[in-house]
Formats: structure tokens, C-alpha cells, sequence
């Protein structure tokens, strides 16, 4: 996958300190589909013994039955917080989100695709 230059155009704070994290294979309980006006299709609320829930993309959850799924890969729901004007490195992109890196900080999470923009660096 390649990477991907993006600028913050809007700050984004994340509101789970506590991110779910997981490892291939371990199994999930289920519960809402996310539904909100910002058309993040296909994230689920799952939990997991020991830690608080989390949203998940679909496309990680194998599921076994309505309410349980086993996880396809490793996976962390850990945020970025970006200011407006930060540079950013962006992998993978799931259902209205990417995997962003900032370069200064070296530190990553998920940022709402709504919030960057491309970025020549």
C-alpha cells in the first residue's frame, strides 16, 4: 500500500481514550451498526473480555453469528488528535477513515477522511 501525503483541515480530537485493540483471531461480541449523519458506513460497536468497546470496521470481523465474530487481522480503534494544518502520512483508508502517521510526532491513528485533505510534500 502506498502512503499518502494529507493535510488537517479541520482538528479532530478523539473521544476514546481507552482504544479497543485486539489480535488476529480473537473473538468479538457484536452489537450496533454505527448510523450517523457522517456516512461512516459498515463500523460496528464490539467488545472484548477486559477491555472497554470500541468500533470496528466490518471488513475485519469474520462473523460466526449475529452477535459474535472472529477478528481477520490485528486491529487498535486508537484516534489521532490533529490540529488544522498538520502534515500527515496516510495508509489505509476503511469506510470513511485512514490510518495517519504525523511525521513531527510519530505518532498514529485513525483520522476522519472528512477532516484532510491531499497534500503535496
Amino acid at each position: 500500500m502506498q502512503a499518502k501525503n494529507y493535510r488537517a483541515i479541520r482538528d479532530h480530537h478523539s473521544g476514546y481514550p481507552e482504544p479497543i485493540t485486539f489480535s488476529k483471531g480473537s473473538m468479538l461480541a457484536v452489537g450496533e451498526k454505527y448510523a450517523g449523519p457522517e456516512g461512516w458506513d459498515d463500523w460496528y460497536f464490539c467488545e472484548i473480555v477486559g477491555q472497554v468497546g470500541g468500533w470496528v470496521p466490518v471488513q475485519l470481523l469474520d462473523f460466526v453469528d449475529d452477535q459474535t465474530a472472529q477478528a481477520r487481522e490485528n486491529y487498535t480503534a486508537r484516534e489521532l488528535d490533529v490540529r488544522a494544518g498538520d502534515m500527515l502520512v496516510g495508509g489505509r483508508t476503511l469506510n470513511g477513515w485512514a490510518w495517519c502517521e504525523n511525521p513531527l510526532t510519530s505518532l498514529s491513528g485513525w483520522v476522519p477522511l472528512s477532516h484532510l485533505q491531499p497534500a503535496e510534500h
